[in-house]
């Protein structure tokens, strides 16, 4: 009527996890990995890059464009600082990083 001790002892023990699933894991951890590499971090570090190469070319009567909008003539150039001439006799002092984007010469014309 009832299995005796001595019975279920002797079960057979169940089976290991596979390690065809363990090592496909991995695989699939180090693909999601490169993935992020290529699509995410990737193009970023080209764009600072390109933004950093920018920055250090600017030179004095380059037409900019600042993070806020506003469009203005690189007056001074300083190591973080740069000043920006908006209108005529206006000047701002912003950060280098704010300058987005370098104009073609001629594109801002002082009122």
């Amino acid at each position: 009527m009832f299995i005796s001790e001595a019975i279920a002892q002797t079960a057979p023990a169940a089976a290991p996890a596979g390690d065809a699933f363990g090592s496909m894991n991995l695989v699939l951890i180090a693909v999601m990995v490169a993935v992020m590499y290529f699509i995410v971090l990737r193009p970023q570090m080209k764009r600072q890059k390109e933004h950093k190469s920018m920055l250090d070319a600017l030179t004095k009567g380059d037409d900019v464009v600042i993070a806020g909008g506003l469009l203005g003539r690189v007056a001074k150039l300083g190591e973080t600082f740069l000043n920006v001439e908006i209108a005529n006799g206006v000047e701002i002092q912003v950060q280098r990083q704010a300058v987005i984007q370098v104009l073609p010469k001629g594109t801002y014309k002082a009122a």
